[in-house]
């Protein structure tokens, strides 16, 4: 259609009282509009109102529209359906909820439209409970919802039992009207299960959908991804690429997270690479995953320099860095960029910046600098109040420091009630330093909390062993078979050629096993020569010492590190990424390692990085 004709259309499709309003508009003179709205009186008509409305919704102007809102109500002109819908989204798209919600309770007639717009609003702006009540008086109305509705309302199910229980039943009346396989619904439907920790049922959803955009595998990848499934999140983005998926910025940004999980630096370097070849814009959505992803893969070098690129970087940035550092024991750096960001002063703090400083000041052995910070947020200073997860910092880094007593008259005096998590650090720092006393009375009280917790009887059960309580070790062990309770076993792995080897504890399952054993051997005798001695405090079972010896030569991560010297040339850096927290045993023979062989190694755990050179560890042998 040509531009001619197209204006001759509207020309015609427009009673003349209404075509100047029209030209007005169109030419951006909406303050004229509104001056021959007020001269036309009683003679405006629905195609003016309708002019009106459509530039006062395009420019937000939120006192223009309502200008033309109380010229109908003066004029005693009742605006027809299709009228009053585009009322609720003008006051909508000026974030006037109660005057969008008082439209539409004033409406006589309501269609499909007029409700999804309403619920649409509420849902965005996340008032989740508001959004799913007025769904449900849609349906006690009769009007039934189209896939529009659908998708906007199975937003608001993500969050709470009963929002997800909801969903379940709109899944329901979903499948009865034929909607599921809509890609706008679909996609919805896959958030929403992957959100609840559903992801199988949102798999399922996935592999149901006639055809797939960007948005669902997005939002697939995404699930797996933040539920901590890296591998699967990794697999599917290869399947979907070759498949031909195109990804978006925020594909991208999802596959870092999984790769930031696996520590896989080769494959976060080949996504990087591929970012930039594709030429996406710079979204800092995609530059702070880029941060976390090369920090958390142990490259905090270039972490730092993706950070000095940004040109305009965000509370979430600052974090990502912050973050960064501190989980390499950085400490000095942490309180060192935390000082330029009160210094450049464009982005305020938030808590969890705090909470990245307090962390930092834990990990690095700042104790001191820690409680001042921590002092400061609770006497103001900062302009953020101390939440109940600063209190539990200040008492890891208390812990760590060896402060047991004065951590846990800390937590007597806090306001909050301590959580399982505060406990949980505490005992900790119980087992680390041989306080059993103490241990004993935060380990029975973390069972009474969280009965299901593995991780709370197996601490206790170590802090027994650590004292030769080997009568209590049995009785915890026998409440853990009573209550069903399972451990997670630790798992070691290392990214060779962009493929994940993975080691369990005495593991026979790696088709170089013979190899890795016979190096692990090997690299015991050699460390021998050079002053090795095991720990076997580290082995928590009533054996004798050669049988501990044996034990602490199947760890994972001795099997992982064995592995990377032999498949990788000489003075290439071996990265071993660990699901538990590492021994001292392993970490005394990897930088004994490191020495010997003349290698940098980096072992992450769930806590933190270590880099090794010549023997030193950055994390000065305090973790």
């Amino acid at each position: 259609m040509s531009n001619q004709f197209a204006r001759q259309l509207s020309l015609t499709s427009f009673p003349p009282n209404s075509q100047n309003l029209n030209s007005l508009c169109s030419n951006g003179q909406l303050r004229e509009a509104l001056v021959e709205m007020a001269v036309q009186g009683l003679e405006m008509k629905f195609e003016g109102y309708y002019t009106l409305l459509n530039e006062c919704v395009n420019r937000r102007a939120f006192r223009e529209g309502q200008r033309v809102h109380a010229h109908m109500t003066k004029t005693c002109y009742l605006p027809p359906m299709h009228l009053r819908t585009r009322l609720i989204v003008f006051y909508n798209n000026c974030e006037c909820l109660n005057d969008a919600q008082r439209v539409l309770d004033e409406m006589p007639v309501r269609n499909v439209v007029s409700w999804t717009a309403m619920i649409s609003a509420y849902s965005k702006r996340g008032y989740a409970s508001e959004a799913l009540n007025l769904f449900l008086q849609m349906l006690r109305s009769g009007t039934e919802p189209n896939e529009f509705t659908f998708a906007t309302v199975l937003t608001s199910c993500a969050g709470g039992a009963w929002g997800f229980d909801l969903g379940r039943q709109i899944h329901s009346l979903i499948i009865k009207t034929k909607f599921e396989s809509h890609i706008f619904v679909g996609s919805s439907l896959l958030d929403m299960y992957a959100k609840a920790g559903r992801i199988y049922e949102a798999r399922g959803v996935f592999e149901c959908l006639p055809e797939r955009d960007v948005v669902s595998c997005t939002a697939i990848i995404s699930g797996y991804a933040q539920l901590g499934l890296d591998e699967e999140a990794l697999e599917l983005f290869r399947q979907l690429q070759r498949e031909g998926m195109t990804s978006n910025y925020v594909t991208y940004a999802s596959v870092l997270t999984a790769l930031s999980g696996l520590a896989a630096l080769d494959l976060g370097r080949q996504v990087h690479n591929h970012v930039l070849r594709r030429e996406l814009p710079s979204y800092v959505v995609l530059q702070n995953s880029l941060i976390d992803m090369y920090s958390k893969c142990g490259n905090l070098s270039y972490s730092r320099r993706i950070f000095d690129s940004i040109p305009e970087r965000t509370v979430i940035s600052w974090n990502a860095m912050l973050v960064g550092y501190s989980k390499h024991g950085m400490g000095k750096e942490v309180v060192k960029l935390f000082k330029l960001m009160k210094d450049e002063n464009k982005v305020r703090p938030d808590s969890v910046t705090f909470l990245a400083v307090l962390s930092g000041c834990s990990h690095g052995g700042m104790e001191d600098r820690g409680l001042e910070y921590f002092y400061e947020m609770a006497e103001g200073e900062n302009g953020i109040e101390p939440e109940l997860e600063h209190y539990g910092c200040v008492v890891d880094l208390l812990g760590r420091a060896g402060r047991v007593e004065e951590a846990f008259e800390f937590i007597k005096k806090m306001r909050f009630e301590p959580t399982a998590a505060i406990w949980g650090s505490l005992l900790g720092a119980c087992r680390v330093h041989s306080n059993v006393e103490i241990g004993e009375f935060v380990g029975f009280r973390l069972l009474q909390i969280e009965p299901e917790n593995a991780g709370n009887y197996v601490i206790l059960s170590n802090l027994y062993a650590s004292a030769g309580r080997w009568e209590d070790v049995r009785n915890v062990r026998e409440l853990m078979v009573e209550k069903a309770v399972i451990k997670e076993p630790g798992r070691s792995w290392i990214e060779l050629d962009q493929i994940l080897h993975t080691f369990h504890a005495s593991d026979r399952s790696h088709p170089r096993r013979e190899e890795v054993s016979a190096k692990v051997k090997e690299l015991s005798v050699k460390l021998k020569e050079a002053g090795y001695a095991p720990d076997l405090g580290c082995v928590l079972y009533d054996v004798d010492e050669e049988q501990k010896e044996k034990v602490l030569l199947g760890h994972s991560e001795k099997m992982a590190l064995a592995f990377g010297l032999i498949a990788t040339p000489e003075g290439v850096p071996v990265r071993v990424i660990k699901n538990l927290r590492i021994c001292v045993d392993c970490h005394n023979f990897a930088k004994l390692v490191s020495k010997i062989y003349g290698r940098e190694v980096s072992l992450r755990d769930k806590n933190r990085f270590h880099h090794i050179v010549g023997g030193t560890c950055s994390c000065g042998d305090y973790w």
